[in-house]
């Protein structure tokens, strides 16, 4: 049978008798996002599963009708392959027995905001009893975050309308968003300083957009306010929020009052300082600045700013600042007083003195500044006295030295100059501690002889060294001497082989002293060694002729003695003369031998003509 033949024979029947209704239930409305799955559930109660499912849409509105786009008949499924829902839907059936109940279930795949409409389902019973229900789907689409547009150009308290402040935007929307503005934390509603401009768009995808322009007469104290949009939709049947960033309103007003400030503040300023002077006024924008010392204008690279470096003295006074507001043409000013401080190179007299010994001499210190100072001597780095003059009573080599003043500026010890003077005594030279001998007790080193001597002028030393036993000049192989602020080391290298007497003598323009020292020589003995101990082999052959030398005079004295005694020898009276004048000059006759670390000594007896007794 038809569902056409199933119509006009349920119309037959109303004519005749009335029909039974089947409970069917459906949802009031399902909610669903746009691009998503809906499920719709249909549910009916009947001894037996339903003969036919219909399922039907209606547009809204009184004059629509409605369009079946599915029906079922005793397991027989057929969907409208015209109608828009032919690709998307599935519809799936059951039927619980003990229950007596049975259920339909419509899903609708990518759900569009065109599906926004009701859904109809329709039960048909084997009796023929008939029964519906009907479900609203409801579409949402969660809009774009709020954009801030603001006008970045500032706004006058003068306008006499309120001004374009901000545009807040949100698009893709569904239901239509909501937009209201808000400065700090309360809301701005309509009125003569606040106008609030909407526009909403419906894009060909059905979604919303919508725009609202803000409009304020603005006033001073909105400069620092904190202005927002908020978005209020609904999202699956539930009111959510969302807010743009904070922003704040450029306000211009006029300025009735400047000030003039310097940077660094609160500190005393010294010669060299750099300094800026900083003029701002209580307006917005800020007016044009002009500067001027005294009488001279002075140029600012930076409007408001003026930079000073490297001030002197005579940067000091009184600096003004002066504005021009061009929208108002007032005029206003402010001024400062500026006090360079300085210290002046420092004045010591004397700058340079030579009293004689046992005067006194007085020294002073001074040195111009803008602020009270402070004063005080040194001498090697050890603080004499703190004040301006610095006594020396009964001068000596002693107070001879370098001097050095110190000023200071105690409330800005910045300010710090130093000045020395050198102080010689003067007076005739004095050698000190004599002659010193460094006298090393070995073969062939010089002696070092060092002489000492305080006075002023600078002494110049002199050196004379004689031989005890001949009285001559013995030569001085190194001199050296060093100066130093009144007193002179000298120090000289002689050869000892004999004794000496060493004569140093300190002279100046004053006056001359001596001093005298001796010297004893070092004491060695003469040896005859072998000109080379390197090996045993060597000393054994010089000592191996040495002997054979001694053996060959024994015999020959001998033979002399033997013939001597034989008469064989001629030799008179005057023959034993002649002999005994070639004596030798010294009876004895010393060798020294050396070998390595070893000495050998032979003493050989004169041999003469005297005749000696036996026991000799």
């Amino acid at each position: 049978m038809t569902y056409t033949a199933l119509l006009l024979a349920g119309l037959a029947v109303l004519t005749c008798k009335t029909w039974a209704l089947v409970d069917v239930r459906m949802e009031d409305v399902v909610e669903v996002t746009l691009k998503g799955q809906a499920k719709i559930s249909c549910t009916y109660t009947l001894t037996e599963e339903a003969k036919m499912i219909i399922w039907f849409t209606k547009l809204p509105g009184k004059d629509q009708n409605r369009k079946r786009f599915y029906y079922s008949e005793n397991q027989t499924e057929i969907i409208d392959q015209n109608h828009e829902y032919a690709e998307r839907i599935k519809v799936s059936h059951s039927y619980d027995t003990e229950e007596e109940r049975g259920s339909v279930v419509l899903i609708l795949d990518d759900v569009q905001l065109t599906d926004e409409r009701e859904f109809i389902c329709m039960v048909h019973s084997v009796l023929n009893d008939v029964g519906e229900g009907r479900t609203h789907l409801k579409i949402y689409n969660s809009p774009s975050l709020p954009v801030i547009e603001r006008e970045h150009t500032g706004i006058s308290v003068s306008e006499t309308e309120p001004s374009k402040v901000a545009q807040c935007k949100v698009d893709d929307g569904y239901p239509r968003p909501n937009i209201t503005w808000y400065k700090g934390s309360f809301p701005l509603d309509p009125s003569d300083e606040v106008k609030i401009l909407e526009s909403v768009t419906v894009k060909p995808s059905g979604l919303f957009r919508v725009e609202s322009e803000l409009h304020i007469k603005v006033k001073k104290e909105d400069e620092g306010a904190h202005f927002y949009c908020e978005v209020k939709y609904l999202m699956l049947g539930k009111a959510r929020m969302t807010e743009s960033s904070r922003f704040n309103v450029t306000v211009h007003y006029p300025t009735t009052n400047i000030k003039l400030s310097i940077n660094p503040p609160d500190k005393l300023i010294k010669e060299g300082d750099t300094l800026e002077l900083q003029c701002e006024g209580n307006g917005n924008p800020q007016p044009i600045f002009s500067f001027r010392h005294g009488e001279r204008d002075l140029i600012n690279e930076d409007n408001g700013i003026l930079h000073l470096k490297n001030v002197k003295r005579s940067d000091s006074g009184e600096y003004v600042c002066e504005s021009l507001d061009l929208d108002t043409g007032m005029n206003y000013e402010d001024s400062l007083n500026i006090k360079v401080h300085y210290l002046d190179n420092i004045m010591v007299t004397p700058d340079e003195t030579d009293p004689d010994q046992g005067h006194d001499i007085t020294l002073t210190c001074n040195a111009l500044s803008s602020l009270p100072t402070h004063t005080a001597w040194y001498k090697d780095g050890k603080l004499l006295v703190e004040r301006h003059v610095l006594e020396l009573h009964n001068a000596s080599y002693e107070t001879t030295g370098k001097y050095m003043c110190e000023v200071m500026v105690l409330s800005l010890p910045e300010l710090k100059k130093q000045k020395s003077v050198q102080v010689n005594v003067r007076g005739k030279p004095e050698i000190k501690e004599g002659i010193k001998v460094n006298q090393m007790n070995k073969v062939n080193h010089p002696v070092n002889l060092t002489c000492y001597a305080q006075g002023y002028p600078i002494p110049n030393i002199t050196w004379t060294l004689f031989d005890q036993q001949t009285g001559q000049i013995v030569p001085v192989l190194k001199i050296v001497n060093q100066m130093m602020d009144n007193s002179v080391h000298s120090l000289i290298s002689v050869k000892a082989t004999s004794d000496l007497i060493a004569n140093c003598s300190a002279t100046n323009e004053l006056g001359t002293d001596d001093a005298s020292q001796s010297i004893k020589a070092f004491v060695r003995v003469t040896t005859i060694s072998p000109t080379s101990t390197t090996t045993e082999g060597g000393s054994g052959v010089i000592i191996a002729v040495i002997i054979i030398c001694l053996l060959l005079i024994a015999i020959v004295g001998s033979v002399l003695y033997y013939l001597y005694k034989k008469g064989k020898l001629p030799c008179g009276r005057s023959g034993k003369k002649d002999f005994m004048k070639q004596k030798a000059s010294k009876d004895d006759i010393v060798m020294e031998m050396k070998s390595g670390k070893s000495e050998e000594a032979v003493l050989l007896q004169g041999v003469n003509g005297d005749k000696k007794s036996p026991t000799e």
